[in-house]
């Protein structure tokens, strides 16, 4: 691999090299400079304020008391010019429409695994491969309703997708509750911009998941399926139920009837058409997969193989959301559309394999190791940050399940100047935009941006310490 391993220094996105405001920052600037010293500090206590009275928060996973934390919020915008976001716009749909097919082929006629360009081990004994879904016709040949792609920038700049998040994308509702507070806390700042707005997303995934409803059904029932009130996201579940107007449900809430999905109601029994579902594959049916789950539905998969009730995202989308399979989505571009990816991964390697994982142990205090199936900055290794103990840890992890792993380059994520305790300094940040996909691709302009609050640091989850900005789109 010619990406270098070493980082290198990271790109100011709102500064150039000679200390210079980038023009699509120049509007923003021009605000920042004239407010009082004080005034940001008032702000950004008056945004933590409203975040707590709304309940924007999470709990981390694992916290055996289930605290509720507050997502920190910053003031300072991430801006990205029109130019750049139509680029990303369209590599993103690109992926995402490569990732379905893939999928789809996966579960029917195997092309890609008898042409030679992704290796059956990879698919056949993946532990997120579902043999139940086997020949399986979803509605619309669709699997991945709902993707979260991160993005980071590196280098001198460039965009680079890190993973692909395509079981349960999570993060959406703090991308909107970020719109509102800086609409209301900055209003002059925004108005003095061309920004391109996001307040319509939850009508957009309503749209979409109405589309994609068994045929025949003229109107159909929506609901979104929660773990319930424990979960971390629990508030983004009840936000969206929200918004679109459905039920949130448990699974307790729902039950099977002669093939078909009914929601208990006050009124009698409901027919439920369309479930967006927050519950991971494992414990959607305990008939069909963990017999001791309460959070699902005894019987789901029969009336959903049945083409009943359409599941968003369906079961089955976790071997694309695999940190592994993340390697071979460019030549799922080039094999499913012919096409030449127009976003690049980031170069990755496998520590299955004995040459890639001799270079990644002799190498790990440069790079970033990974769990495959890890999630929220848990299972990872950044390896310039890592104490020897640490990294003495991690290598006999590695070594004892090598095909759980892949490692990358530490890149030096871009930076965005963010208020922190003793000022304004950089921090470094990701991007999380959403694509819909229904009988089109949609997507809304913008994104999660996630912060590093913690001088020098590359993870950005909330659960690690993180927290999020806004993300404004200018407008043509």
């Amino acid at each position: 691999m010619d990406f270098p391993a070493a980082r290198p220094r990271a790109f100011d996105e709102m500064m150039d090299e000679q200390g210079q405001v980038r023009p699509h920052y120049q509007g923003f600037a021009n605000w920042l400079a004239g407010q009082p010293t004080d005034a940001m500090a008032h702000l950004q206590l008056e945004a933590d304020l409203n975040f707590r009275r709304v309940g924007i928060t999470f709990s981390l996973a694992g916290d055996a008391d289930g605290n509720e934390r507050l997502i920190p919020f910053d003031l300072i915008p991430r801006i990205i010019p029109a130019d750049e976001w139509h680029m990303l716009d369209l590599g993103l749909k690109q992926r995402v429409r490569a990732l379905n097919r893939f999928i789809h082929d996966i579960y029917h006629d195997h092309d890609i695994i008898k042409a030679g360009v992704v290796p059956p081990e990879q698919v056949f004994l993946n532990t997120q491969y579902r043999p139940e879904m086997q020949d399986v016709d979803v509605a619309e040949d669709i699997y991945c309703h709902i993707a979260g792609i991160d993005i980071v920038r590196a280098g001198q700049g460039e965009f680079y997708v890190l993973e692909d998040n395509l079981r349960v994308p999570s993060g959406v509702s703090y991308m909107l509750e970020n719109r509102k507070m800086s609409m209301r806390l900055m209003p002059d700042a925004f108005s003095r911009l061309q920004v391109a707005p996001v307040a319509h997303y939850p009508d957009l995934l309503l749209d979409n998941l109405r589309e994609v409803a068994p045929r025949s059904i003229d109107d159909p029932t929506v609901v979104v399926l929660t773990p319930g009130m424990y979960n971390s996201a629990y508030f983004e579940h009840a936000f969206l139920a929200q918004q679109m107007g459905v039920e949130l449900v448990e699974g307790q809430d729902l039950f099977v009837d002669q093939n078909t999905v009914y929601m208990r109601t006050t009124q009698g029994p409901k027919r439920v058409d369309v479930i967006y579902r927050r519950v991971d594959d494992d414990f959607l049916d305990p008939l069909a997969f963990r017999a001791d789950s309460a959070l699902g539905v005894p019987g789901l998969l029969s009336v959903y193989r049945a083409g009943r009730v359409t599941l968003a995202n369906a079961i089955g989308t976790g071997l694309a959301d695999d940190k592994s399979t993340y390697l071979f989505v460019p030549d799922m571009i080039r094999f499913y559309l012919g096409e030449e990816p127009i976003l690049s991964n980031v170069p990755t390697w496998q520590c299955g394999k004995p040459d890639e994982l001799s270079y990644v142990l002799a190498n790990m205090a440069d790079l970033v190791v990974k769990e495959v199936h890890g999630a929220g900055g848990y299972g990872m290794l950044v390896g310039p940050a890592a104490s020897r103990a640490q990294l003495a840890q991690f290598r006999e992890l590695v070594r004892a399940r090598p095909h759980h792993y892949i490692a990358q380059p530490t890149l030096a994520l871009s930076t965005i100047p963010t208020y922190v305790q003793n000022g304004i300094a950089p921090r470094h940040v990701d991007l999380r935009p959403y694509v819909l996909c229904g009988k089109d691709i949609r997507t809304v302009p913008g994104g999660l941006c996630r912060v590093a609050l913690k001088e020098g640091s590359l993870v950005v989850n909330s659960s690690q310490g993180g927290g999020t900005k806004d993300t404004w789109i200018l407008e043509e």
